[in-house]
């Protein structure tokens, strides 16, 4: 399943399926999409922009949204963080998708072997900067810790991973704008995991 209008309106039930069916794609080694680059660059420069899916993801340089997915120019609005957090740019950056250009899917995309969510976990001072980006991924690192053994630090890493796209994903549905499209039906906030070793992203 390709997109072929870059302008046609689409609800999060085929955005989705549009996303899962770019990454079966890639994980089975034959990506499908072709554009005319030149086109659809002339043609987005002068009628703006429809992307049918936002994604927030990892600044990780493995994990590009626009590859994953089989997905050209136009296509998804892209958002990536370092430990693909949920700050204040970051929430106001999917708030303009979604209230402005109408996208009606949000995926947050964590991934595995996250350096952000191990920088968290192995502590330390990281300055003020990269500080910033830990103490949001530290309520997600004292969930996974909760009830699991010294030994299990794999473990506790895999299951901080997870959380902490959850936490990014309620913190998304905090907004104030956000909320609106939920209440209405007309957003759907959908929470995600890439796998480095396949390169199938599953939802959790």
């Amino acid at each position: 399943m390709i997109r072929d209008n870059l302008f046609e309106p689409i609800g999060h039930t085929q955005a989705l399926e549009l996303l899962m069916s770019g990454n079966k794609r890639y994980v089975d080694d034959r990506l499908e999409f072709s554009v005319d680059i030149v086109g659809d660059r002339k043609m987005l420069a002068q009628k703006g922009q429809a992307p049918f899916a936002a994604i927030l993801g990892c600044s990780d340089s493995r994990v590009p949204p626009e590859v994953v997915f089989d997905v050209g120019i136009g296509q998804i609005f892209v958002i990536r963080t370092a430990g693909n957090v949920a700050d204040a740019s970051t929430i106001g950056s999917v708030e303009y998708a979604v209230d402005h250009l109408h996208t009606q899917l949000v995926l947050v995309m964590g991934h595995q072997k996250c350096g952000a969510v191990a920088a968290a976990n192995s502590g330390g001072d990281y300055g003020p900067n990269i500080g910033a980006i830990i103490s949001e991924i530290e309520p997600s690192l004292k969930k996974a810790r909760s009830g699991m053994g010294a030994g299990d630090e794999n473990d506790i890493l895999r299951k901080c991973e997870d959380e902490n796209v959850r936490h990014s994903a309620m913190r998304l549905a905090e907004s104030a704008i956000l909320k609106k499209h939920l209440d209405s039906g007309s957003l759907k906030i959908v929470c995600a995991k890439y796998n480095l070793d396949s390169g199938k992203v599953s939802i959790i």
